[in-house]
C-alpha cells in the first residue's frame, strides 16, 4: 500500500444513495440524503430535529488549497495524509466542548467515521465571522500601509507586527456575492461593518436584527472556549472564521447553531506559545504552508496577486511540490490535532473503501 493510496483526495464519487447534484468543495463534499433516507434515519437515530428535516452526508478529503487554488505532490499524492482526519477530529473536538458549556449546537448529528459527518440543513446567515487577537497576516499588512480601520472599528497607532490586539476584533465579511446592498460591494468575501449588518439584516439571512447580537456573543465566547483551551497546552490563538446558520429542533424551534468547521489549522492561525514567548512566530496552521509555497516558487507576486489568477492556477496545476513539503504539513496538521484532543490520528490503508464500508453497513446508505 503506497502513501498516495492512503490519501483520500477525490471523495465527490462515493456510490452514496442521492436524488441530487453533489455539491464538491475545495476540500469537503456534500451529498444530500433522499427524502425517504433522511426521514428513516431521523426516526432510527433519534436525531433532535424536525421530522422532516433534510440530512447530508458530508465527506471530508485531504486536499489541500492555499491562495485558492488546490496543490498535489510528487509520487502521485493528491493531498495531505492524515489531513482530513486532523480537521475533523479538531472540530469534533471544539463543537463538543461549546455544547458542554452551553454555548450552541453545530450542524453535525453523527460521525460514522473520521472522515464523515451526518448533518442537517442550515439556513446559513452569510458572513463570515471573522475574530483576531493579534495584528497579523493581511490585517498587518494593510496596518504598515497605513490603514487604521478595519471593518468600522479604529486601531490605534505604534501596533507591531504580531502584536496581541488591545482587545478582540470582529472583522465580517460577506459569504458569497450579496446583492442590493448599499455600501457593500457586489463581491465575495467583502469586509462589512456591524452597522451594515444592522441596516440589512435580512440581507444576511438574519431572522431579526436581535439575532446579530446572538452571533456576535457565540463568536466571542467560542473563541474565548478555544483561546483557553489552546492556552492550556502552551498554543496561541491568533485569528480564525466562524459560520453560522439556524436549524429547526425537535420541538419546531429555531435556533442560532455553529456550521461549517471551527478552530482548524485551515480556519485558523495557531502558533506555538513557548516560540512566540522567545519573539520567534511558529505556525501549527495552513499558514506554515502558505508561507512556503511563498519562498519556494521565485515570483511570491503570483500568490498574492488577484490579478495573476490564472499564472497562479497554472503554477498550482503543473507543479508537483516535493513529498518532503506535503509531509512536513501532515505532520502540522496531525500533531496539532493530537495535542488538541489528546488521541493520536490514525491513517487507513484505504479510507475510501472504509466510509463505503460504514454508511452500507450501518446507515444503509450505499447503492450496489
Amino acid at each position: 500500500m503506497s502513501l498516495a493510496d492512503k490519501v483520500l483526495a477525490v471523495n465527490n464519487d462515493l456510490p452514496i444513495r442521492t436524488d441530487a447534484p453533489v455539491h464538491s468543495g475545495k476540500v469537503r463534499s456534500v451529498y444530500w440524503l433522499t427524502e425517504a433516507d433522511s426521514k428513516r434515519l431521523i426516526k432510527e437515530k433519534a436525531y433532535d430535529v424536525a421530522a422532516d428535516t433534510p440530512l447530508a452526508i458530508m465527506v471530508i478529503s485531504d486536499r489541500i488549497s492555499a491562495f485558492d487554488c488546490i496543490w498535489h505532490g510528487e509520487e502521485g499524492l493528491k493531498g495531505v495524509p492524515g489531513k482530513g482526519a486532523a480537521l475533523n477530529a479538531i472540530s469534533n473536538h471544539w463543537f463538543k466542548l461549546f455544547k458542554e458549556q452551553g454555548l450552541a449546537d453545530s450542524h453535525i448529528l453523527d460521525i460514522p467515521h473520521p472522515f464523515v459527518w451526518i448533518v442537517q440543513k442550515a439556513r446559513p446567515v452569510m458572513i463570515e465571522a471573522i475574530c483576531r487577537q493579534y495584528i497579523t497576516g493581511s490585517m498587518w499588512r494593510a496596518y504598515e500601509k497605513g490603514e487604521r480601520n478595519f471593518c468600522g472599528i479604529d486601531l490605534p497607532e505604534g501596533l507591531q507586527r504580531d502584536q496581541k490586539l488591545p482587545e478582540i476584533l470582529i472583522t465580517p465579511s460577506t459569504k458569497g456575492i450579496l446583492t442590493g446592498i448599499p455600501g457593500v460591494p457586489e463581491a465575495d468575501d467583502v469586509n462589512v461593518t456591524r452597522k451594515n449588518i444592522e441596516d440589512n439584516f435580512a440581507a444576511f439571512n438574519f431572522k431579526s436584527a436581535n439575532d446579530i447580537d446572538v452571533y456576535e456573543n457565540l463568536l466571542k465566547q467560542g473563541f474565548g472556549v478555544i483561546s483557553q483551551a489552546l492556552s492550556d497546552i502552551d498554543q496561541v490563538f491568533v485569528d480564525t472564521k466562524f459560520e453560522f446558520g439556524y436549524v429547526t429542533d425537535a420541538q419546531g424551534q429555531d435556533k442560532l447553531i455553529y456550521m461549517d468547521e471551527v478552530g482548524t489549522p485551515d480556519s485558523s492561525r495557531i502558533w506555538d506559545g513557548p516560540s512566540y514567548l522567545e519573539g520567534k512566530v511558529v505556525e501549527n496552521s495552513k499558514e506554515d504552508f502558505r508561507q512556503t509555497l511563498l519562498s519556494y516558487f521565485p515570483d511570491p507576486d503570483i500568490l498574492l496577486n488577484k490579478n495573476r489568477m490564472p499564472e497562479r492556477e497554472a503554477l498550482a496545476r503543473d507543479n508537483n511540490l516535493p513529498v518532503e513539503v506535503l509531509m512536513k504539513i501532515s505532520e502540522t496538521y496531525t500533531g496539532i490535532a493530537e495535542k488538541i484532543t489528546g488521541a493520536p490520528i490514525t491513517i487507513g490503508d484505504n479510507p475510501k473503501q472504509e466510509v463505503i464500508d460504514i454508511l452500507r453497513k450501518d446507515y444503509d446508505l450505499i447503492v450496489d
